[in-house]
């Protein structure tokens, strides 16, 4: 045995895994990338494969053997605005190890873009997408690649969002939270996704980031879910990453509540996609399905794990679920075996350690702001530093970016290491603040160069 695995084999003792066997250590000697993994250049003008065709998203032998944020292979990719539109910046996509929601190691992939130009101690974001979708079309290290076909898919508008981070010199991490299997709503392991691949960007050497650079974190919706996942694991999972902020946009702190909610409505299409995602991993849930839910019900759930965002919500437009089970809607909801699921998946299990920028609107026609009202209580009462704003006037759809020249202020403070204000809430609405405008400006003419395919 070589040292370098000798030196492998000692860090996994000291982790809580099944004994090594004879077995399991030649399988271990025989994984030769580790601590060297392949690196793929630029394929210029090559049209990217969907995930679930793309070898690269395969984890290769023996990863199970190597610590969480390792590397596994990498590649350099071009950006496309709405995939047709080439970018000017530099982008890698990572396979790294990570952890799944029962601990079990498991293969994530993010896209780190780095901007142009030396810095000391460039700050990193974790930008995490509202992929909100089973399909791999709408993986943000697909979606967001030249030539992707990802029409619907949020990840390719939240690029204009992601172009404003590179702006401010800041390197972006933009993982795909959701795991290589598209597992939406799902408890935890968004969080150790995020976690694993800002290790991957820092352990990275040709990335040039320093392993103490500040770290933010920032999503919206979806998004802003599995952020919350992140803040919340942090402290127990990845300690050592220097991170000093997140925000946290329309979080979706209670996704039962949300099934509830958009039940028969114009957004029915969003919670019929959670359960198609959450049948994976809870077989009870999926026997449920199995058991009462009608041959259309079963065939709704089958073809929308192929659909993006948008698809899934137009075609399922105002959807009763009651009319797709063979038993009244209230025994399925109300059972135990959902229940438990709502309860697992239900955020707020621990009061995150770094310091959160929440943001709901009042009159959020998809997250109910009780909701969030909640969450945020339960992090402040866990000793959590929260500033919430409570928006007065906005929606759902209209606060993301209005909402977005805060965000961005508020991780440039984190860091700069200015001090934080008092933990407060504020309700004034930002599209009556001037200086939401001043920050939209500055963002319209971040988006005229991403259109223009210039260098932001």
């Amino acid at each position: 045995m070589t040292s370098r695995v000798a030196e492998l084999v000692f860090k996994v003792s000291l982790r809580d895994d099944p004994p090594m066997t004879m077995g399991s250590a030649a399988e271990w000697a025989e994984a030769e990338w580790i601590g060297h993994p392949y690196h793929e250049e630029l394929q210029p003008n090559s049209r990217p494969q969907r995930p679930n065709l793309d070898p690269f998203y395969l984890a290769p032998a023996g990863f199970e053997h190597t610590a969480p944020g390792t590397v596994l292979r990498s590649r350099d990719v071009e950006l496309g605005f709405l995939g047709f539109i080439p970018q000017a910046v530099r982008a890698v996509q990572l396979l790294y190890r990570s952890t799944n929601l029962r601990g079990a190691p498991q293969a994530a992939v993010t896209t780190v873009i780095v901007p142009a130009g030396q810095a000391t101690n460039r700050p990193l974001v974790s930008y995490q997408c509202a992929i909100d979708a089973v399909s791999d079309q709408c993986f943000p290290s697909y979606a967001l690649r030249r030539g992707s076909r990802a029409l619907g898919s949020v990840a390719q508008l939240e690029y204009l969002l992601i172009s404003a981070l590179v702006a401010r010199g800041w390197a972006v991490s933009i993982p795909d939270h959701e795991g290589v299997a598209g597992i939406w709503g799902a408890p935890h392991e968004p969080g150790f996704h995020v976690l694993d691949g800002l290790r991957a960007a820092l352990d990275t050497e040709s990335l040039n980031l320093s392993a103490n650079a500040p770290i933010g974190m920032w999503g919206y919706s979806g998004g802003g879910l599995a952020t919350a996942w992140a803040a919340e694991e942090f402290a127990d999972y990845a300690p050592e990453l220097n991170i000093v902020g997140a925000a946290l946009g329309s979080p979706v702190g209670d996704l039962g509540e949300v099934f509830r909610r958009l039940n028969g409505t114009f957004w029915a299409g969003l919670p019929a996609t959670v359960i198609a995602a959450l049948t994976h991993i809870y077989p009870a849930l999926d026997r449920l399905i199995s058991e009462d839910a009608t041959p259309a019900g079963q065939a709704m759930l089958r073809d929308i794990e192929d659909m993006t965002t948008a698809q899934a919500v137009i075609k399922h437009i105002n959807l009763d679920f009651g009319s797709l089970l063979e038993v009244p809607l209230y025994e399925v909801v109300e059972g135990p075996e959902v229940q438990d699921v709502f309860d697992s998946i239900k955020l707020g299990k621990t009061a995150p350690s770094v310091p959160l920028l929440m943001v709901q609107a009042v009159y959020d026609q998809i997250i109910n702001v009780d909701g969030i009202d909640e969450l945020a209580q339960t992090y402040a009462d866990g000793g959590a530093h929260v500033t919430y704003h409570r928006d007065a006037l906005s929606e759902h759809i209209v606060l993301h970016p209005l909402s977005a020249p805060m965000a961005l202020n508020w991780l440039a403070d984190r860091f700069a290491g200015r001090a934080l204000a008092p933990a407060r809430q504020t309700s004034w609405p930002t599209m009556l603040n001037p200086a939401t405008y001043l920050g939209l400006v500055k963002l319209g003419l971040v988006s005229a160069k991403v259109l223009l395919g210039r260098r932001v």
